[in-house]
This record gives C-alpha cells, sequence and structure tokens, in this order.
C-alpha cells in the first residue's frame, strides 16, 4: 500500500481541507513521515506571492530530500499557480478545491494530471475524525463577495456560498460522539453563512449548542458588518469562547477607502466597546505597509488602535499580490519602515493582553492539547495560550485552571 504524506499551508480552511482528503483515502496509508512517502499532497496557499514562493521551495526541497515521491498540488495555488507547474513538471498533478473529495481515485492515476475542477463546488463530506488534533475545525462556508483590494482570494475560492446546516449539524454531532468538545467555525468568510438562503451565523450557532457533547464553538474571522443584534444576543451564552477575531485590517478610514474595505473606524470602536464590556477578548488582522500608508495616515493609525479594547493581533507586512488592484497603487512602503510599523503595532497589543490576562487570571477553563514529560498547553475561553505542569496524562483533557501566574511571555500553572 502506498504512503500518502500531506503538507499543508496556509489558513484553517486549508486544515479543514486536508482533513476531508485524508478521510477519504481508502487505499493508501497516511504517514507523518515525508522522507518515506510515495506520494505528497502540498495543500497550498496563494494569499500573497510570498506565499507562492513558500510553496515553491517546499516543491524544489522535495526534489532533493525524497526524488522518487509523487508530487501533486492541491489548494488555492493549484487556482493560482498550477497551470505553470505542472507545464514546467515540477509537479505530477494538479487538483482544484472541487477535486479533493475524489483523491482515494486521482491518487491512483499512474499518468500526469491536471484535474482543476470548478469554484462553485461545496463540500458535502463528514468528517468523523481530526488525526493529532483535539480541537475540531468545522468548515461551514466557502469563497467570499468581498473584494478587496489587496486580496485574491475570491478568484481562487469563488464567491460567497454556504455548506447545508444538516451536514455541519451531522458532522459535528458525530464528532461531538467521537469525544471532541470545542468546535472551530471556519471558511473563507465566515459571517457570510446562510446570506443566500436566509439563514445567519448567529442562527447557526444556535443550532449547534444544541448537540450534546459541545461544550465550546470558536468563530474564526469575522467582518465587523456581519455581526448584527442576533449575533450579539448570543454573547453570554456559556457555550461561546470568550474571544472573537474580528477583521479590520487598518483603523485610517482613508486606508479602509484605498483596500476597498467595507468597516469604519468610528463604527468599528463602538462594535469593539460594545463586545468588551461583556467579559470579551478581541482579535484582528492588520495589514501594515500597504501603498499609500504615509507616515500621517500611520500616527493616525496608531492612536486609533490604542483607543481599542484589542488583545490578540494578527498583522503582517503588506506583500504585492500580482493580479489585485494593490498590486499597482503608488507609493510602495519601503521594507524597512512595514517592518518597524509591524513591531510598533504588536507592541501595542502585547501591553494590551498583559493586561487582560491579569485581570482573567482565574476560572479558566482550558483544553490541554498532546503534551510530553510533564507540560501541556492548551488554550483558555479568551484564547490565551497556557502551559501546565502536571504529574497527570493530561493530554485532551479539559482542566479549570484558578491559580494562574501571569507573565509577559504567557500564563502558566501547575496542576
Amino acid at each position: 500500500m502506498k504512503k500518502v504524506y500531506f503538507k499543508t499551508f496556509g489558513c484553517r480552511t486549508n486544515q479543514f481541507d486536508t482533513q476531508i482528503m485524508i478521510s477519504k483515502l481508502s487505499e493508501f496509508e497516511l504517514t507523518d513521515r515525508e522522507d518515506e512517502s510515495d506520494i505528497v499532497v502540498v495543500n497550498s496557499c496563494t494569499v500573497t506571492n510570498g506565499a507562492d514562493a513558500s510553496v515553491r521551495n517546499y516543491i524544489s526541497s522535495l526534489k532533493r530530500s525524497n526524488p522518487n515521491a509523487r508530487v501533486i498540488l492541491a489548494g488555492c495555488g493549484s487556482h493560482s499557480k498550477g497551470e505553470s507547474l505542472f507545464a514546467d513538471k515540477k509537479v505530477h498533478g494538479v487538483i482544484g478545491h472541487s477535486e479533493k473529495e475524489k483523491i482515494n481515485e486521482i491518487l491512483k492515476k499512474p499518468e500526469p494530471f491536471y484535474q482543476i475542477g470548478d469554484l462553485e463546488h461545496i463540500d458535502s463530506s463528514i468528517v468523523e475524525e481530526f488525526v493529532g488534533k483535539s480541537r475540531a475545525f468545522i468548515k461551514i462556508q466557502e469563497g467570499c463577495d468581498f473584494r478587496c483590494s489587496y486580496c485574491i482570494i475570491p478568484s481562487v475560492r469563488g464567491d460567497a456560498r454556504s455548506h447545508k446546516a444538516e451536514t455541519i449539524i451531522e458532522q459535528i454531532t458525530k464528532l461531538a460522539g467521537n469525544g471532541f468538545g470545542e468546535f472551530i467555525l471556519t471558511g473563507t468568510n465566515v459571517g457570510s453563512y446562510g446570506k443566500e438562503r436566509g439563514d445567519s451565523i448567529a442562527g447557526l450557532l444556535g443550532k449547534i449548542s444544541l448537540i450534546r457533547g459541545v461544550r465550546r464553538i470558536r468563530i474564526g474571522s469575522l467582518e465587523p458588518i456581519q455581526i448584527d443584534e442576533a449575533f450579539l444576543e448570543l454573547l453570554g451564552e456559556p457555550w461561546m469562547a470568550r474571544h472573537l477575531h474580528i477583521a479590520l485590517q487598518h483603523t485610517s478610514d482613508s486606508m479602509l477607502a484605498l483596500m476597498n474595505r467595507r468597516n469604519h473606524f468610528k463604527t468599528d470602536l463602538t462594535l469593539f466597546e460594545k463586545i468588551a464590556a461583556k467579559g470579551y477578548a478581541i482579535g484582528t488582522d492588520f495589514i501594515v505597509g500597504h501603498p499609500g500608508e504615509s507616515d500621517a495616515v500611520w500616527r493616525e493609525a496608531i492612536s486609533r488602535i490604542e483607543q481599542l479594547p484589542l488583545t490578540h493581533i494578527h498583522a503582517f507586512s503588506y506583500s504585492k499580490r500580482d493580479g489585485t488592484p494593490s498590486a499597482s497603487m503608488q507609493p510602495q512602503i519601503k521594507g524597512d519602515i512595514a517592518k518597524e510599523r509591524h513591531r510598533e503595532v504588536t507592541e501595542i497589543i502585547k501591553a494590551k493582553n498583559y493586561e487582560f490576562r491579569l485581570k482573567h487570571s482565574s476560572d479558566l477553563e482550558v483544553l490541554l492539547e498532546n503534551g510530553k514529560e510533564g507540560v501541556f498547553y492548551g488554550y483558555d475561553q479568551y484564547f490565551n495560550k497556557i502551559e501546565v505542569k502536571s504529574d497527570e496524562d493530561l493530554s485532551s483533557n479539559w482542566v479549570l485552571l484558578n491559580e494562574i501566574k501571569v507573565q509577559g511571555d504567557g500564563n502558566y500553572a501547575q496542576f
């Protein structure tokens, strides 16, 4: 039986897609040893030119470390760079998003193949296990109708479309029955769930909460305009993780206009303050160094960052993505300036996070991942990582912690 190794780049949606492919392998053996694999499936990311480069470099390194392995390109990179990589014979085969459920039959093909499919497909697979995980990622939708000027994703994932609620409920029910208690709802644009059929993310959350065994629900990334009163009414529910990730991308209205965003700082601030008042930690995405980000714009952005009740941030320096409007915008921001701005914004949020952890250092509900030598790691309800030492094997267990040592680099406890 031939051995298959999966290499996953990028987001949680890709992680879920990899699990779908793994669940469909019936005539192959899954291996976690890249060097002993007969086939390597590369589930790629193409969000930036740098992401493309990382995938290409990995494929090139495979040719050296495991020259006999067949390399199959999957993921978003299949739709942007798959044709060229296939033409250059860098990969044995290319599959698009709609083909991943056919992975078992596809991998049996001895001849090279380019099977890109379409961008209208929506998965129907039920994943009953997550290999090596204690939390389960649940993809509830695919694609995005937003057209942010820096983003290539709609052209490689398609327009927003939702999974059927029945499929999602069935999947979570089976996973809960297999011992999973925490579920992370993910997708390309999670907050758009159900819009094409008159449903909503709030309605779906209510249905999931009724499933026996569901202890905590986390949500991927939401857009500010997708958080309505029905959603806000759920914030007090015990099964809601006390952390929301709400994508701002910037706090200067002039930059938000350049980025073709749909949010504005004044309404963002009001929303964040309302959520923070419910005891929530709040994270965001933030792009630094996007073309047009002058010194004056940056100072305005930083002053506004300081006003927001943020506790987490995924800040990243703008990276040109060919084929997007932002790629041709001027003036470009020098790399060293972007790097310094990245440092400045992350330091501000790091300090905010520390203050938040000092105020929330008891009654922490933590799902611990696998550990070793008596040291375990997990995340509390506020999505703060914690290191727990114990003589017991606490792998994949829930613990309630009250005596927490809060330090600048993280939280620590003895159990």
